[in-house]
């Protein structure tokens, strides 16, 4: 079964779960707030990446319109409540100023490996530790899932759509593991190259072998 859903594509992914702030400034989509708001409705966002608009997006819930000016522009308040895949795109959807698309709902796989989860959290703690990242952590290894922590871990947009279309938590799992054993070591050697530049002009007690 195909709803239709209106668009509001972006170049950023967005996941379920996550709450986005935006400001809205064209007709198009104060038009499209507007009826959200009205209707209680919802709305999706796709990624715009290279030149073209992603298949698998997120679908959002308007929770309050702020700073609503006279002229029709507004800051939301959204989160994401799942996904939606596209069956056919309407650049224009009929009657409207904004896009829209036929959709379908897949369902959101949740089971995830605890222990796997704990891994992650260890390597996700080393990695704001190199780069000096001010925001906390996961509380616990229970606490968190991996779109949580999507955006915080050196993806780039392509690898972030990538991670929003695994089909289960299971293998998101995987591919987060993946990319963090494989960055960590990066960055590692990066923050020691960055050491040894800083003494640079300065007295160093080395240690030399013994033959």
């Amino acid at each position: 079964m195909t709803d239709f859903l209106p668009l509001f594509p972006l170049q950023l992914v967005v996941y379920p779960g996550e709450r986005l702030n935006l400001h809205i400034f064209e007709a198009r989509y104060k038009q499209l707030i507007r009826e959200c708001e009205e209707n209680k409705i919802t709305f999706g966002i796709p990624a715009y990446i290279g030149d073209k608009i992603m298949p698998i997006g997120t679908e959002l819930e308007l929770l309050s319109i702020e700073n609503l000016k006279e002229n029709g522009e507004m800051d939301i308040k959204t989160k994401g409540i799942g996904l939606f895949k596209m069956t056919k795109f309407y650049a224009q959807a009929p009657n409207k100023l904004y896009p829209g698309a036929d959709i379908t709902r897949p369902a959101l796989d949740d089971e995830f490996d605890l222990s796997l989860n704990g891994e992650i959290l260890d390597q996700v703690v080393r990695l704001y530790n190199l780069l000096d990242i001010k925001k906390k952590p996961p509380h616990s290894a229970n606490t968190f899932r991996m779109y949580d922590i999507a955006h915080y871990i050196g993806l780039d947009i392509e690898q972030e759509y990538a991670l929003l279309v695994v089909p289960s938590e299971l293998e998101r799992q995987e591919f987060v593991y993946a990319h963090l054993k494989k960055l960590l070591p990066t960055l590692a050697s990066m923050e020691k190259s960055r050491e040894r530049a800083q003494l640079n002009g300065h007295f160093k007690n080395v240690i030399p072998p013994k033959f």
